[in-house]
């Protein structure tokens, strides 16, 4: 996503990826994050609804070219690599809790738009109250270079992320999966995780930057108290469940935080996405990588990848969970 609202955080200037990065990862996140330190001293590469990206050079929001149909849900992939069935809950449907650490949680995952946005572009486009503002229902989401769609990338790894959760005893609900003809709308979209009273969520998304661009971030809501919108109970709660995403996330991917946003931390606060404007309940948002750049195009269309991103997320929620 690459949407640069209002009283957006701008990045830092570009630094050094060697000792400054080391040390202000270090500083974020014990381990996790510092993990990337050491493999980016020792030369590595790198490799980031409601738009919620945030470089100032990111590509224009479009209609992906090669939306799939429902019939071909399951190929998440070009190369159907790693793809899992398309699943046939309800957004507010769960398997039975299994008996696991996480039993008695409940975590909602929000894959960002909707694959079928594009169709219903005049209901998209309408105005929604996002407490600081109103803007869009929601939006098309970006994709890759050959069609890949943002809106297919979100919903698998959802559907990853979620069988990964079940197995550790939480309760997943998903805020949209394929059952609906768009949206739902980014006020509806908190509203379902404040009315599951989700002790976590979680919204998915890939960037639409420019090329060169690399890496992932995970966007924590700003303090707010503006119309509806109040999220000053939300902050430091969201805070300690994007550092562990962060970080699980490097751990598990070996991927690296944005190279263009975040001042290599990973972690981009903004108060202008009504996702997190509105919500109640402790909620970030993950840029997986930039959809744009070819290098991160190849990470994202790789099934076995998007089971590692699935993993890192949440692991990281897990972590927040058990304290």
């Amino acid at each position: 996503m690459s949407y640069t609202g209002p009283d957006f955080d701008p990045p830092p200037q570009r630094r050094s990826r060697r000792g400054p990065l080391t040390v202000a990862l270090a500083a974020l996140v014990c381990g996790g994050l510092l993990g990337w330190g050491v493999y980016a001293a020792t030369g590595g590469t790198d490799d980031k609804g409601e738009e919620a990206g945030g470089s100032p050079s990111a590509a224009p929001r479009t209609p992906s070219p090669a939306v799939s149909s429902p019939a071909s849900a399951g190929s998440a992939s070009p190369s159907g690599e790693g793809v899992e069935p398309p699943a046939s809950r309800t957004p507010s449907a769960s398997a039975p809790a299994a008996a696991g650490p996480l039993k008695g949680k409940v975590v909602v995952i929000d894959p960002g738009h909707n694959p079928t946005n594009v169709r219903h572009t005049a209901e998209i486009n309408r105005q929604v109250d996002v407490g600081t503002h109103r803007k869009e229902c929601d939006t098309t989401g970006t994709s890759t270079n050959d069609g890949y769609a943002e809106a297919e990338f979100t919903l698998d790894v959802a559907h990853r992320m979620r069988a990964l959760l079940e197995q550790r005893g939480a309760t997943v609900k998903l805020t949209q999966d394929r059952d609906r003809p768009y949206g739902p709308c980014v006020d509806e979209r908190a509203r379902i995780g404040n009315a599951a009273k989700a002790d976590a969520v979680v919204s998915i998304h890939a960037d639409g930057s420019g090329a060169g661009n690399r890496g992932f971030h995970v966007i924590l809501p700003g303090s707010v108290n503006e119309g509806e919108a109040d999220t000053r109970a939300i902050v430091g709660p969201s805070r300690a469940l994007g550092e562990r995403i962060a970080g699980n996330f490097v751990r598990v991917t070996g991927t690296a935080p944005s190279n263009y946003i975040g001042g290599g931390t990973g972690l981009v606060t903004r108060k202008d996405l009504g996702g997190l404007n509105l919500s109640t309940v402790p909620k970030v948002f993950i840029e997986c990588g930039n959809m744009r750049d070819s290098k991160d195009a190849a990470l994202l269309t790789s099934g076995a990848w998007r089971q590692k991103a699935a993993q890192g997320i949440s692991e990281g929620i897990v972590s927040f969970l058990r304290g």
